[in-house]
């Protein structure tokens, strides 16, 4: 096995390989990336067991084909040292050793045997699903901040991919919850033949996030009934769902609240931060004190004083103080798209609805903070 690559091209995959491998593993071999060269092009993988990456590059020198596993952390961490544009040299000796070679570094890498490399099959007989890339990662990036943490709630630790029917249109719909918040995000799409609902786990979501926002190409979604696909062009990202049923999440979205509160989220976003830093504990709540177009948002810290601000906004329904986690309205805020953000309330201890005037098909619920 020996070839010759740019160090950028190289990089670039190995970079989305460090979102696969575990660098704490009791199988040496899942600490590995593969190589295998054949028929023109270097095949990349990586794999946990839970998750495979394929990546595929045809942009280089082949002077003999063949393939190895070696440290995907190790390579990772010579290759990003090495001068961007560098072009990188690579030996198989004895098939025990990967030499790495630049104009002026020279590395001898070991190697496990690529036979020791999990085989993993993937079988998809489904139709593809072909989705806007920017469209299905912002629909990622809404639902990621209420994704739960609770190994007791395993169904909770990701997003819940499923098709629904809204106004005479299928959309594909993305929800999670922590059960103190959760988020809903949802894109039009045309109705595929078969597309089971599944749950796809928090590792994978934050690793499509970044596939996402390095690469502007439509992704192509298979799934079965334990896995799921995402193809974007070269690279491929299969993953296992999570074993578990979620909850029927809309009995939870308020349909009455009668009381509305439209905020400039700069504004909201500003103030909170202001307010919130005489607390360094989120637990302690942030108190929304609401009047006639006036909203006043205070934290009260026992370790370290108190904080007060006024912000004007819209509302003219009855006083009413309500307190929330800062933080769990700082992460909505943050994939609010419009210039304001509109709250709908019942009373200071049911679930408040938070819409994004700019996205009809996004919505969030937060639960208010006893206080």
């Amino acid at each position: 096995m020996r070839f010759t690559i740019n160090r950028d091209l190289l990089l670039k995959s190995l970079t989305f390989v460090q979102g696969v491998v575990e660098r704490r593993n009791t199988l040496p071999i899942l600490a590995n990336v593969l190589l295998d060269l054949k028929n023109g092009k270097l095949n990349i993988a990586a794999t946990d067991l839970d998750i495979v990456f394929y990546d595929e590059i045809s942009d280089l020198k082949i002077f003999q084909e063949g393939s190895t596993t070696t440290s995907a952390n190790v390579l990772y961490d010579i290759i990003r040292k090495i001068s961007p544009g560098s072009d990188l040299s690579f030996d198989l000796v004895d098939g025990k050793k990967l030499s790495l070679k630049t104009k002026v570094s020279d590395f001898n890498l070991n190697c496990l045997p690529a036979e020791n490399f999990p085989s993993i099959e993937n079988e998809f007989k489904n139709e593809k699903l072909q989705i806007d890339n920017k469209k299905f990662l912002s629909l990622l990036n809404k639902t990621k901040i209420s994704m739960s943490n609770d190994d007791t709630r395993h169904y909770l630790n990701g997003v819940f991919l499923h098709l629904s029917e809204d106004r005479s249109k299928t959309f594909l719909t993305g929800v999670s919850t922590d059960s103190h918040r959760l988020s809903s995000s949802s894109l039009e799409i045309n109705k595929p033949l078969n597309f089971t609902s599944l749950i796809i786990p928090r590792k994978t979501v934050l690793l499509l996030i970044n596939l996402l926002s390095e690469i502007d190409q439509k992704i192509l979604i298979n799934s079965n009934e334990d896995k799921i696909e995402f193809t974007l062009g070269q690279i491929k990202l299969v993953s296992k769902v999570i074993d578990g049923k979620f909850p029927d999440y809309k009995q939870v979205v308020p349909q009455k609240n009668n009381k509305a509160l439209v905020v400039p989220t700069k504004e909201f976003v500003d103030s909170i931060e202001r307010v919130t830093t005489v607390s360094l504990d989120r637990k302690e709540g942030l108190k929304m004190d609401l009047n006639k177009n006036s909203l006043k948002l205070s934290v009260n810290s026992s370790n370290s004083g108190e904080g007060n601000e006024i912000v004007n906004v819209e509302y003219s329904s009855d006083k009413i103080s309500v307190s929330f986690n800062s933080k769990y309205l700082l992460d909505i805020a943050s994939q609010i798209e419009d210039s304001k953000i509109r709250m709908m309330i019942s009373d200071a201890s049911s679930p408040v609805l938070v819409e994004d005037l700019s996205d009809k098909d996004s919505y969030y619920v937060i639960m208010p903070m006893k206080f």
